[in-house]
């Protein structure tokens, strides 16, 4: 298979076929290399050899009404997590704090439930403004479920730069994961955002049971809707959720559903979200040659990679921090275990706050 074929096409802005998308999901694991090289052009040709590194707040946790099958915060889970109100705006500065401190150059303000009422909306909007002023540079993103009509608008005068509502699937398999709320429901809040002049972040959950059929229509429909951000998260299987002990997902499929996402979006800030860790495991470095964004730190609910050790992993393989190119600017080689450094080449010594 000549994958720089798709290569041609995706650059033209001209669709595979569905059954080529269909060939990159199958491809053999002895084809992946050269399936990341095809997909590298593209990311290389929008993105350069930036990564942009993207901070999640859980700013209200679990209390949740919806029973998303996926989701620790869901009414139907019973994951010992964490549950509370709003942060305060004093909390959410400190948060906005760190997230400078490791170099991301975008906070996601993510906040569980159905949806905002016209009083928590007001909360989120008097901390973007705060975050604002003391962080004028750094973009904002919100996550707050579903959006009644007017919230995008009063989100876009407060300053948010994106909001993220996930499809996570097709149309087709959406039932199967919740029943609280539709994919026709999730589209309708990527429109508003959009009709709000908002950039549209919306992605993929993949490794639910879904079938290659569900992860070709959602790719398709992410394209449809040209979406400026496109996360795709590999199914953490938390102990409590109705999805737990779902380990179907391989590091190499992993990668070929990441090169199907940047053949089908080409122009989209692809990035590698939740699970990348537990999926991807030792070949998380291969996947930033497809994706050119991941969050640095925590999740939601569970523990991410240490931020030194993304940190270093971009550094090692010769990427810079997207608004901070001067990161690792002293760097002159790769990093050893302490007693073990070679001769001209320190450890990185990026100081995390």
């Amino acid at each position: 298979m000549s994958w720089n074929h798709f290569t041609a096409k995706s650059l033209n802005g001209v669709a595979l076929t569905r059954e080529e998308s269909r060939s990159v999901l199958g491809a053999p694991s002895s084809e992946t290399l050269l399936l990341i090289a095809a997909a590298y052009d593209i990311r290389k040709r929008y993105f350069g050899n930036r990564v942009r590194l993207n901070f999640l707040l859980n700013a209200k946790s679990g209390l949740c009404p919806e029973d998303c099958h996926y989701c620790s915060q869901s009414k139907t889970s019973s994951a010992p997590i964490d549950k509370y109100p709003w942060l305060s705006v004093e909390e959410t500065l400190e948060m906005a704090d760190r997230a400078v401190s490791v170099h991301a150059g975008r906070f996601c303000m993510v906040a569980s439930g159905r949806g905002p009422t016209e009083g928590e909306l007001e909360k989120v909007v008097t901390s973007v403004k705060a975050v604002r002023s003391r962080h004028p540079h750094l973009e904002i993103c919100c996550c707050l479920g579903l959006l009644s009509d007017g919230q995008a608008d009063k989100l876009k005068e407060a300053g948010v730069d994106a909001v993220n509502h996930n499809l996570n699937t097709s149309e087709r398999f959406y039932d199967s994961i919740c029943e609280t709320h539709t994919y026709a429901d999730r589209v309708d809040t990527v429109q508003k955002v959009k009709q709000a002049g908002i950039s549209a972040c919306s992605g993929a959950l993949v490794g639910m049971g879904e079938s290659e059929e569900d992860i070709l229509d959602l790719a398709y429909a992410l394209r449809t809707m040209e979406v400026e951000s496109l996360p795709v998260n590999f199914l953490m299987p938390i102990p409590g959720t109705p999805l737990e002990g779902r380990y179907h997902l391989t590091p190499t499929r992993c990668l070929n559903i990441l090169c199907l996402f940047r053949f089908l979006n080409p122009k989209a800030s692809l990035r590698i979200s939740g699970g990348r860790e537990i999926h991807l495991r030792s070949l998380q470095a291969l996947g930033l040659y497809v994706a050119n964004s991941i969050f640095i730190g925590d999740y939601l609910t569970t523990k991410g990679q240490s931020a030194q050790a993304d940190l270093q992993m971009i550094a090692d393989m010769g990427f810079e921090i997207e608004g901070d190119a001067n990161v690792f600017k002293d760097v002159v080689g790769a990093s050893l275990p302490a007693g073990r450094q070679a001769a001209g080449r320190p450890a990185i010594t990026v100081e995390l706050k």
